[in-house]
């Protein structure tokens, strides 16, 4: 393992491990950049729980939740081109009569514990292999 020494001969001080300390904080760092999997994982949580809660007449617009995956977040989208009411529904519309049902959002709240807890394991995963000497 390579040390860094700072000072001179009098005030020397010796960092051992400085050499892995910066490629395993890098790698952390990287891992930590891009959760893709843990996004993926907490948008389906999330997305099946949307699914199970939006209002139902037929069913169209419970079966357009799902997860999309991305390295920056976690996202749930709901609604198509043939189920374009999905934002006045969750939102509402009260120019048109339509009250708020943000089903999504309950969901997301209602099952924060559950998709926290998979981010958690993944940062942790990051940082224990994190290695200084």
């Amino acid at each position: 393992m390579a040390d860094a020494v700072a000072g001179g001969a009098s005030g020397e001080v010796r960092i051992v491990g400085l050499n892995a300390l910066v490629r395993t904080l890098g790698k952390a760092a990287s891992e930590l950049d891009d959760l893709k999997d843990a996004h993926q994982r907490a948008a389906e949580i999330v997305a099946g729980e949307a699914r199970a809660r939006a209002p139902r007449r037929t069913g169209a617009l419970a079966n357009t939740a799902r997860a999309m995956r991305q390295a920056r977040r976690a996202r749930v989208q709901v609604g198509t081109g043939g189920v374009p009411y999905a934002m006045p529904i969750h939102w509402g519309w009260p120019a048109r009569g339509i009250a708020a049902n943000p089903f999504v959002s309950e969901a997301a709240q209602d099952t924060e514990s559950r998709w926290t807890a998979g981010y958690h394991d993944d940062v942790q995963k990051a940082l224990d292999d994190v290695k200084g000497a």
